[in-house]
């Protein structure tokens, strides 16, 4: 079944030439042009990648790309934008996006980097199904037919790593997406749980390196083998 892709554009001679390309790659698509609208879809229907302009109106790109990762963690998010300052590029990512593109952007670009996403995340499907599971609702991890019982944070922490492989998180949006009380903690109340969390991973499956340290940056989950 081809990948669904919603564009939430307000430029319809663009929003029209990114459908277009699209579809040529062979994606079906949805196009909204309002963010409150789009919003009202996202509650309603399920999108693998989804492509939203920062500036929109109804609802800016920001406050849709942090609702997506609250009700639909799976989605594939890029941000598009004619701001290029560098804080921009980084509040886009900081807040969850897979991926940053600024305008004026040729459309082949966008295409490559779609599917470069979605190489990605299917790289990775098969070891998730066969060796990693997780049943969020019993707070459990299963790793190789070992389970795993995980405090409400830990899965929290986890499954939201688990389920954009590769994507690097920073400790601030970790901290902002696992305490839905926002209380404050601190960037070593984080790295705390990561410890921890390893620690149950690691006497579950020793061969596996799931949970990666990105220098300066935050963490990522990446399905891997020890060597020898």
């Amino acid at each position: 079944m081809s990948k669904h892709i919603v564009i939430v554009e307000d430029e319809s001679t663009l929003a029209d030439i990114i459908k277009s390309y699209c579809e040529a790659a062979g994606f079906s698509c949805s196009v909204l042009n309002d963010g409150a609208i789009a919003s009202q879809w996202f509650e309603e229907h399920q999108a693998d990648l989804a492509i939203l302009d920062l500036m929109l109106p109804g609802k800016d790109g920001l406050t849709l790309c942090r609702e997506l990762q609250q009700h639909s963690p799976h989605t594939v998010i890029i941000m598009a934008t004619a701001k290029t300052e560098e804080v921009d590029r980084l509040l886009g990512l900081e807040i969850g996006a897979d991926d940053y593109i600024c305008k004026p952007y040729s459309p082949r670009e966008l295409i490559a980097r779609i599917k470069a996403i979605f190489r990605r995340l299917e790289a990775h499907e098969e070891p998730y199904t066969q060796e990693i599971r997780l049943e969020e609702q019993r707070l459990c991890v299963v790793v190789k037919g070992n389970e795993l019982q995980l405090t409400a944070v830990e899965m929290a922490l986890f499954s939201l790593l688990f389920h954009k492989p590769g994507h690097i998180f920073s400790r601030s949006y970790i901290m902002d997406s696992i305490y839905n009380d926002y209380r404050i903690v601190s960037d070593r109340t984080v790295d705390s749980h990561i410890k921890k969390l390893r620690k149950k991973l690691n006497e579950a499956a020793p061969e596996l390196q799931l949970i990666h340290s990105i220098y300066g940056a935050g963490y990522k989950y990446e399905f891997q083998k020890n060597e020898d």
